[in-house]
Parts: structure tokens; sequence; C-alpha cells
């Protein structure tokens, strides 16, 4: 009797071979279900930074601001017209410059610990794609706002994604003015707020504009000390990076931490807030001047702990300093 497998054996262990066992199928299928929701999460992820989730979640904020002080001043509610259209339309614009700015700055970001694990630079989300994702959600959001509010608000929010795209993003590699130029865009939502709510660009919101436009110098002088060796990798023309020993950076974040304070009172002097507003405003502002001249002891501070210290306990104020005012703001114009 012969030894040798036959035909029909043959056949079935290439079948198993190929195949696997039921073990191996059920396993093979478990993992393709562990692996779905993972994807997903990881897709989730991607588009939260390829749209700058948490900057346009204080975009929003703003806006808010400002479509609130706009109603109060035009005597109707924010929550009956027109609140969530116009928070909806700005979300896509500022997500879609977003990605849009993610995709023209790839390359730096791959450069930089921060954004190296952005989905663009890291190439899980295309070129192609972000692009596409970014105008995709610019026009959408503009032809929502052009629908739910008004030209103007139109206008404002495709101007402020051309300078924030089309000028400061590429100027950062040029010059240090880029930082003055990004204020005017990080300063719009406010203004973008009062304009879907009035149809009219009025002095309050230039108010309300002027504080955003004012309080970021030394938030972000706080930002670009913290990551001036990122910034330096990637060739990016940062005060910390062109200038090093720090004293620029300090003076800048100084004087407009100084001109905070009366520009934060405007809005008093405009009527929009009573008193107390003020009196809160002046406390407020004379906190963030403080930490910003605690921020200047990075000139002489003895180690980099020390100094990166300084810089994120300055950025933590900031933080909290801006929706503290603006919510005494809109408290102010509702008891004044």
């Amino acid at each position: 009797m012969s030894t040798a497998p036959s035909a029909t054996a043959k056949s079935g262990i290439a079948i198993q071979q190929s195949t696997g066992g039921p073990e191996t199928q059920a396993a093979s299928q478990t993992v393709e279900l562990h692996s779905a929701p993972g994807a997903v999460a990881t897709l989730v992820g991607d588009l939260r930074e390829l749209f700058k989730v948490k900057v346009t979640a204080m975009v929003l904020i703003t806006t808010w601001a400002g479509f609130y002080l706009g109603s109060m001043r035009s005597g109707i509610s924010s929550m009956q017209r027109g609140l969530l259209e116009t928070l909806i339309g700005v979300a896509l614009v500022s997500a879609g410059a977003s990605a849009l700015n993610e995709a023209l700055e790839r390359k730096s970001d791959a450069k930089m610990i921060r954004t190296s694990n952005r989905p663009i630079a890291t190439g899980r989300i295309s070129l192609l794609q972000g692009l596409a994702l970014g105008l995709g959600a610019v026009v959408l959001g503009g032809f929502w706002l052009l629908y739910t509010t008004n030209l103007l608000t139109v206008a404002l929010a495709l101007m402020t994604v051309f300078t924030y795209v089309a000028i400061y993003t590429p100027l950062k590699r040029v010059t240090t003015l880029a930082t003055f130029i990004g204020a005017f865009p990080g300063a719009a939502g406010p203004l973008l707020g009062w304009t879907a709510a009035r149809g009219q660009i009025e002095w309050p919101g230039v108010a309300l504009f002027a504080i955003l436009f004012f309080w970021q110098f030394p938030h972000f002088m706080a930002i670009a000390w913290l990551y001036r060796h990122d910034y330096g990798r990637a060739g990016i023309k940062m005060l910390p990076v062109v200038q090093p020993d720090g004293l620029s950076t300090v003076i800048e974040a100084l004087v407009y931490a100084v001109l905070m304070i009366p520009v934060s009172l405007a809005p008093w002097w405009l009527g929009m807030a009573g008193l107390p507003y003020a009196i809160l405003a002046v406390i407020l502002g004379l906190f963030y001047l403080g930490y910003t001249i605690r921020f200047s002891r990075i000139l002489r501070a003895t180690s980099e702990t020390q100094s990166r210290m300084f810089a994120r306990d300055l950025l933590k104020v900031s933080v909290i300093y801006l929706p503290l005012l603006l919510t005494g703001l809109m408290l102010g114009a509702m008891i004044r």
C-alpha cells in the first residue's frame, strides 16, 4: 500500500494553507472588526488636527461675543435670530483656512517637533485632499454666510482667509512683520459676529476687533519663545529666532500688554458697558501686564527650564484673560 498522500488529501492541505482553519479565519475577522473603529478614530483625529478644532473653537467664542453684543445693540435676542447660522458659517471658513494653512506649511511642519505629526506633514492626508477639504469648507462657509447673514460679513470672512493663507502664511518665512499682519485675521472673530448681527461696521465692533488684535501679541510672544528652536529649524522668522537674546520679544510683549489696558476700556467709553466692566477690565489688564513683566525675566533666566516656565505662565494667563474679559463685557452690556 502506497504511503503517498492522495490527490484529495493534497488538495485539502493546499486549501488549509491558503485559507487557514476556522480559528485563523475567526481571528482575522476579529482583527478587522477591531481595526475598523481604530481607523475611524484616526481619521477623526486627523480631521480635528487639519481643521485646528481648538483654534476654531476660540474663533467661535469671540464671534459669539461680537454677535451677542451687536444683537444687544439692535435690541434683539442673539438666541432668536442668526447666532447658530453665523457660528456654523464662521466655523466652516475658519476650519477651511486652517486646512489650507497646513497644506502650505506641510514641509516646515514636518521639521518642527510640535507639528511634525500633522496629517498632511506625515502624508496621512495627501496635499490634494487637504487643499480640497480646505477650499471646500471655505466655499461652503462663504455661501452659507451669504444665505444666512449679509454680504459684508461674507466679504470680511473671505478677506480674513486671504490674509491668513495668502499673505501671513508665506510671509512667516520672510520677515518678523508676519506676526503683525497675522494679527489682523486673528482678530476678525468678534467683528464678523458684530457685522452678522448689525449688517455694518461700527465703532463698537472695531473696539472688539482692537481688543483681540492687541491681546494676541503677549500671547504669541510667549508661544514664539517656547517654540523658538522649532521655528528656527523650520526657517520661520519669529522674533526669538531672528533676535535670540529675547530683548525684542520682551519689548513687543510689554508694549502691547500696556496698550491692552486702554484698549480694553474702549467698550466702556463707547457706552457698551458700565463702570463695573471698566473696573474689571483694569484689574484683568493689570494682571495680564504683571505676568508679561514676569515674562521679561527670560532675559535673566539661568536655565532653559526656568525660561520656559516664564513663557508658559504668560501663555496660560493670556488664555484665561480673554474669556474673562469678554464674559465681563457681555454681562456688563446686559446690566448697564
